[in-house]
């Protein structure tokens, strides 16, 4: 079984792609983390000069020096010492054989195409033998993470920093960025309907509430509180759907649970069909919120 998958060498400062290696495996999960790899080419620059993203079963390791990264997916069982030598003979040879003027003046992507054949003995190399030919060149690559490991990314960490590198980015008052999603789709506003419903008919209960509450009944203040702070939760709902926000799981999961939990209070001055509707219209939102993902640009070239 091979354990280096796919090798991928760009430029720093704008993602172009050099060379690649030729793709014969053609699993799920290699096309995800060859595209996630692309992702992180956009924003090379924003990165240290190594890092790792860890996979269900394939890894992307990345080692970036003298304007050029070389990039690779690897098996997880592939310890990470012989996945950065493997970087390490791969930076080594390009260098031997592009100079960095050349690099710099590259206008087209891939015009180094004929070093695929290079990538490809190295990569039979590492993955028949298990690793370099000179074993002193593995213990001072373990030797150099362990003083100085490679940053662990995560994938959200990624698309957040691609997203600053290409200007993906809107300013919104009172937030310091807003991430471009996925465009709105059909569900996506059938949810919105209903929640702005739901939210008109929580703030209009409350509001009828607040004047017979302080007149005769102190007591359902908290009739008053339930119907607001469910109303509060349906806006935040629709705002989380329609903008990209950090720890959006935890929020939405949040919002859901004092819908909920506001409608059961709410038993009393609602009968049981009105609780499921509108707890289903928030179990709905919260559902399409969590799917939304943020918009991919990005371009594989055919490779």
């Amino acid at each position: 079984m091979s354990l280096i998958l796919f090798a991928f060498v760009v430029r720093v400062r704008d993602g172009l792609p050099l060379s690649a290696s030729t793709d014969f495996e053609h699993n799920r999960e290699l096309q995800e983390r060859k595209q996630q790899l692309r992702t992180i080419s956009k924003a090379l620059a924003l990165f240290p000069d190594r890092g790792t993203v860890k996979g269900q079963k394939l890894n992307i390791y990345f080692v970036s020096s003298e304007g050029v990264s070389y990039m690779t997916v690897c098996h997880c069982s592939l310890p990470v010492a012989k996945a950065f030598c493997f970087l390490e003979d791969l930076r080594w040879e390009f260098t031997a054989c592009y100079n960095s003027t050349v690099v710099a003046l590259a206008a087209r992507p891939y015009p180094f195409l004929e070093f695929d054949s290079t990538i490809q003995k190295l990569k039979q190399q590492y993955n028949q033998s298990g690793g370099p030919a000179l074993e002193i060149t593995l213990a001072e690559v373990q030797q150099d993470l362990n003083i100085r490991p490679p940053q662990v990314l995560t994938l959200e960490e990624v698309e957040l920093t691609n997203g600053a590198a290409n200007g993906h980015m809107e300013q919104v008052p009172g937030s310091g960025q807003n991430i471009r999603l996925e465009p709105v789709t059909a569900p996506g506003i059938l949810s919105l309907v209903l929640n702005i419903m739901c939210a008109s008919l929580n703030i209009i209960r409350g509001v009828h509430l607040i004047e017979y509450t302080f007149q005769d009944d102190y007591e359902g203040i908290w009739n008053v509180v339930a119907f607001l702070l469910a109303f509060v939760c349906c806006v935040f709902q629709c705002h989380l759907y329609l903008f990209h926000s950090s720890l959006k799981k935890p929020k939405s999961f949040t919002l859901l649970s004092v819908i909920v939990l506001c409608n059961f209070y709410l038993l009393g001055m609602r009968n049981v069909w009105q609780l499921i509707f509108h707890i289903s219209v928030a179990s709905l939102s919260t559902l399409l919120i969590l799917t939304r993902k943020l918009q991919d640009r990005t371009n594989d070239c055919g490779v």
